[in-house]
């Protein structure tokens, strides 16, 4: 089922269509960006993030803002598409501490740290602010709504325009009829919590059909925003131990991503220190 939060955060059971569907213009790229392990990544703060999205949705454009953390590099080294995908980003975040620490390695100056179980909350304040419409898309049914009624408690003028599970065929009749409902409420921001890769293929495959000024990938956005996702505790924050917290949360799904894939990452990050590939420092 799908929600419609007014500007009083009221939900009804329906989307009203808004025409045909509008094709936004390619917003300019971030005009900035770092390469890490072939992948590029923008430096930018949080308000470096907002006034860029800003800019997007005032001069009516379109952008692609992805985000990049160890899990992600990792799964760029076994999906070119990946990469190559994020690499036509209009803008690419860090998300992880890793990637910090791999930057630094290769002598490049870490951006800040964006995660979306804090960064969800700047971005819905600037939204209500702004007067900007969302749509959440993905995580298990039920979730992205609670999602959406837990952030209009916080801002009770911000206007969620829909909400969908993820747990659909990605192809097809029932994918469509996601992608009309988005179109039918026209946001300004689509965040989408479908996991990853998953969620940066779906985008790879329909963001042109897609009728949204930025198109977000949020990861567990929607479970931490729920909460059914704890956040790591402060002192952890501080040490960098995020990547921790969440391991002892969910060992058996995170054990490989973390035991394995943050000594493999460090391990590329050190071979292209010392092993630089051709136009690389």
């Amino acid at each position: 089922m799908s929600f419609v939060a007014s500007r009083k955060g009221v939900y009804q059971e329906s989307i009203k269509s808004r025409g045909q569907s509008a094709r936004y213009p390619s917003a300019p790229r971030y005009p900035s960006s770092l390469s890490i392990l072939g992948v590029q990544l923008s430096p930018v703060s949080v308000d470096d993030l907002h006034s860029y999205i800003v800019r997007v949705i005032e001069q009516k454009q379109r952008a692609l803002i992805m985000h990049m953390n160890v899990h992600c590099a990792n799964l760029c080294q076994k999906h070119s598409w990946l990469r190559n995908f994020l690499n036509q980003a209009q803008l690419v975040f860090c998300d992880g501490d890793g990637v910090r620490w791999g930057a630094r390695i290769l002598g490049l100056n870490p951006p800040p740290k964006i995660t979306y179980d804090r960064w969800i909350w700047q971005l819905a304040e600037l939204a209500d602010k702004k007067g900007y419409r969302f749509f959440f898309f993905g995580g298990k049914p039920g979730v992205a709504e609670e999602a959406a009624r837990k952030i209009c408690q916080r801002f009770p003028g911000l206007e969620i325009a829909g909400t969908h599970h993820g747990y659909i065929n990605q192809e097809g009749e029932e994918n469509n009829r996601v992608i009309d409902l988005i179109n039918q409420a026209k946001p300004d921001i689509l965040l989408l919590g479908l996991g990853m890769p998953i969620q940066e293929k779906w985008l790879c495959d329909h963001w042109r059909s897609v009728d949204a000024h930025v198109l977000l990938t949020g990861g567990a956005v929607f479970d931490y925003a729920s909460g059914n996702a704890r956040r790591a505790p402060a002192w952890m924050i501080r040490l960098n131990l995020e990547w921790l917290f969440r391991l002892l949360q969910e060992p058996g799904r995170l054990c490989v991503r973390y035991v394995w894939g943050n000594p493999y990452f460090m391990l590329r990050i050190l071979q292209e220190k010392w092993f630089p590939r051709n136009g690389t420092k």
